[in-house]
């Protein structure tokens, strides 16, 4: 891409006009741009109003052009997932989250289209991820300070990209951060299917770590259990199979796990208790089954099980930047080289609706949706 002329645009005052189908922007507005500022070019965004159902919510907008400050930087953006804390941020469930009218979409991937002139250490054509993750990514351009944007290898593919950050990373602390794992140990896990329990599996097996996964019951089980295996997984059980007084007869050679990784709740997260070894540690990460997490007092007293929870967000909030970005870069190298790979299927931006109701489960289960720009 060849690098972008930065013009002194002349004094103007103008109300946005809107390109046919799209509907008028809450960001709509009269907007005077000083001699010699820096303009983005006008936007495409996914924006919300007020907090609720996403599919009955959300639209596709224009936003008029944003100033290009001295330490901005423009970046054009490549993709963007459809992550289930995107749609828990618009119908308002969800800790933290930015305050409507709102611009949806929290990671991706784009390239640099124009900087700053006090810009050091990127250029146009340079691809960038927001890192720690950055409100707003369901929009053709960002305008934001150039500390948001960490520069990596070009090589990497754009959906991978775009993904890195929110479950990759997920996986990857989960397995450091609680128990120390050795070559020859086990964990246990349910959710097993999602990114993170792909990622977990691919990055347990680099570690020589051996998985146990937990599967819900479904047609077509045995093409899961198949799929999983072929990623590294070791057992792959469904919820059913494992309705039998003694789990731990299924184990075989295996050893009991000493780390449970929990995002279903419910009878599933008692499974992984089940599973674990004396002392072992279970880490829950989400609530998909929207079950409580229930322990029986035996297990407290006579296993002395840890139950831990673990927010990607507010690991990353912790001054964790460059820790975080030395981490990304070593994850988008195992993405390069094939070791860490998952499902997703790229969608154009125009479309974004039939994405979202795949993410909503609308139309059964799906990969991850990944916009395109």
């Amino acid at each position: 891409m060849a690098a972008m002329k930065l013009v002194a645009v002349r004094p103007v005052i103008k109300t946005v006009s809107f390109h046919s189908g799209l509907q008028k922007s809450p960001f709509r507005r009269n907007y005077v741009r000083a001699f010699s500022a820096i303009m983005s070019p006008p936007s495409k965004a996914v924006v919300y109003d007020q907090l609720g159902a996403p599919d009955k919510l959300t639209r596709i907008v224009e936003i008029p052009p944003a100033e290009i400050k001295d330490n901005d930087v423009c970046v054009k953006m490549l993709a963007a997932p459809i992550n289930p804390s995107d749609i828990n941020r618009i119908e308002g469930v969800y800790p933290v989250r930015p305050v409507p009218p709102a611009i949806g979409g929290y990671e991706g991937v784009g390239e640099v289209y124009a900087v700053g002139s006090g810009v050091k250490g990127l250029s146009p054509g340079d691809w960038v991820i927001p890192s720690p993750p950055s409100f707003g990514t369901w929009q053709s351009y960002i305008v934001k300070e150039q500390s948001v944007w960490h520069k990596i290898n070009k090589d990497t593919p754009m959906e991978y990209a775009a993904t890195v950050t929110v479950n990759p990373l997920s996986a990857f602390r989960m397995l450091h951060d609680f128990v120390q794992l050795n070559s020859g140990d086990a964990i246990v896990q349910n959710g097993a299917t999602s990114i993170v329990g792909q990622c977990i599996i691919q990055l347990a097996r680099s570690q020589g770590v051996r998985s146990i996964n937990i599967i819900r019951d479904r047609a077509g089980a045995d093409e899961v259990k198949d799929k999983l295996k072929k990623l590294g997984a070791d057992e792959v059980f469904t919820e059913s199979q494992l309705e039998v007084k003694k789990v731990k007869d299924l184990l075989g050679t295996l050893p009991e796990p000493a780390l449970g990784l929990n995002c279903v709740g419910g009878n599933s997260a008692t499974l992984i208790l089940k599973f674990l070894r004396n002392e072992g540690t279970m880490v829950t990460y989400g609530g998909m089954s929207k079950k409580p997490v229930t322990v029986s007092t035996s297990s407290f007293i006579f296993k002395d099980l840890s139950l831990r929870g673990f927010w990607l967000q507010k690991w990353m909030s912790m001054d964790k930047a460059t820790e975080c970005r030395t981490m990304i870069d070593r994850l988008l190298g195992l993405m390069r080289d094939g070791k860490i790979k998952y499902d997703m299927e790229l969608v154009p931006f125009e479309d974004f609706h039939n994405a979202l109701d795949k993410a909503l489960g609308k139309q059964g289960s799906q990969p991850k949706q990944v916009l395109t720009f």
